[in-house]
C-alpha cells in the first residue's frame, strides 16, 4: 500500500469548500465511487483496478480554521504486484498522482474562494469578562426570546473580524478585540436570500476594549457563568459552540488589555 498526503487552506467556509470539492470531483482518469460522505467534514471515494493500481482510495477531511477551511487529502493505492515489480510501477503512479493533484488543488482553491464571495457569512463573538461570557436574547423574528452570541452578517468586501467588530459596535455600542477562533457551525436555513445550508456561523472569543454593552437590537444581554449556559434556550446554531465556550471560561483569564494570567 502506498500513500500521499496533501493539505490546502481554502479561503471559504466549510460548506463551500466541501460543495466545490464535490462538484469538481477527483483528478483521475477513471471514475471513483462514493464510499462515505458526511457534509461538510469528510468524504471518501475509491476505484478498482486501472492504470497501474489494483485499488485507489481518495479521502478528504474539512476542518474550520481562522483563515478558512483546511482540506486534508490522502490518496492511497495498491499496485497488487510483488516487491521487485511493485517499486518501478509505484514510482510511475506516484509521479502521476503528484502531477494530477497539484493541478487539481490550484484550481480547486481558486474556485472555492470565488464561490465563497456569493455566500453570506455570519460571525459571532463569545465576549469574556472574568469567569463570565456575554449572551444576547433575540428580540424579534421567529427565534425571539432565544439566546445567542452577539454578531451578525459579513458585508461584501469585509473580512470576518472586521464584520465582528462592526456588529458588536452596532448591536451593543462597545468596541471588542477578537482573540481565538472557537469554531464553525452550518446554518441549515436561508441566509440573506442564499441557498439553504450554504452559510455558516463562525465564532471567535473576544474581550471588551471599550464601553459597556447596551442592548440596542436585542431584548436582553446577560453575563453568564459556564455552569449556567445549558439553562438558556439557545438558538440551534449557537448551541454546538457551548463546549468550546465552557473550555474558554475554564482557561486563563484575560485582563483588561487582553493578556492572560
Amino acid at each position: 500500500m502506498y500513500r500521499l498526503g496533501f493539505t490546502t487552506i481554502v479561503a471559504a467556509p466549510l460548506t463551500v469548500a466541501f460543495d466545490v470539492a464535490r462538484a469538481l470531483g477527483r483528478p483521475w482518469p477513471v471514475p471513483l465511487e462514493e464510499v462515505e460522505s458526511v457534509r461538510p467534514v469528510r468524504d471518501v471515494y475509491a476505484a478498482g483496478p486501472g492504470r497501474g493500481w489494483r485499488t485507489l482510495t481518495h479521502t478528504r477531511s474539512f476542518t474550520a480554521t481562522p483563515e478558512g477551511t483546511r482540506v486534508e487529502e490522502q490518496v492511497t493505492w495498491d499496485t497488487g504486484l510483488p516487491g521487485p515489480l511493485a517499486a518501478p510501477v509505484d514510482r510511475v503512479v506516484r509521479r502521476r498522482v503528484l502531477r494530477s493533484m497539484r493541478r487539481h488543488l490550484d484550481g480547486y482553491a481558486a474556485a472555492a474562494a470565488l464561490q465563497a464571495l456569493d455566500v453570506v457569512q455570519v460571525v459571532g463573538a463569545a465576549i469574556v469578562r472574568g469567569d463570565r461570557v456575554l449572551v444576547a436574547q433575540r428580540g424579534t423574528g421567529p427565534l425571539a426570546g432565544r439566546w445567542e452570541f452577539p454578531g451578525g452578517k459579513v458585508e461584501p468586501g469585509e473580512d470576518d473580524l472586521t464584520a465582528l467588530v462592526r456588529e458588536c459596535t452596532e448591536e451593543m455600542g462597545v468596541a471588542v478585540l477578537p482573540r481565538g477562533f472557537l469554531g464553525e457551525v452550518v446554518l441549515d436555513g436561508v441566509v440573506a436570500g442564499g441557498a439553504p445550508g450554504a452559510s455558516t456561523l463562525r465564532v471567535w472569543s473576544a474581550h471588551l476594549a471599550g464601553g459597556e454593552p447596551v442592548a440596542h437590537e436585542h431584548r436582553d444581554l446577560r453575563w453568564v457563568r459556564a455552569p449556567d449556559l445549558e439553562d438558556l434556550d439557545w438558538i440551534p446554531a449557537d448551541r454546538p459552540l457551548l463546549p468550546a465556550v465552557r473550555a474558554l471560561l475554564a482557561g486563563p483569564r484575560p485582563d483588561a488589555t487582553g493578556a492572560t494570567s
